[in-house]
């Protein structure tokens, strides 16, 4: 299963994050898509929309490089 870790500079606590499924994959793909079509607020209505949190909206709308990786 694919996960990303956080490890706080303290070094006592480790979250853990999990990928919900392949269809919240597509979901944000399409966001993507969509603003390099149309625009960022097109995207982030349409991720709005599909109950997408606001961190991960941002962070792959604002930031192409923290991007996860899917491996299907």
């Amino acid at each position: 299963m694919n996960e990303d870790s956080l490890e706080l500079d303290d070094g006592q606590a480790t979250v853990s994050y999990q990928r919900r499924d392949a269809q919240q994959q597509d979901i944000v793909d399409l966001g993507i898509a969509l603003q390099q079509r149309s625009n960022t607020m097109s995207a982030v209505e349409y991720l709005r929309s599909q109950n997408v949190g606001n961190d991960v909206i941002e962070r792959v709308l604002t930031e192409p490089g923290r991007r996860r990786s899917w491996c299907r």
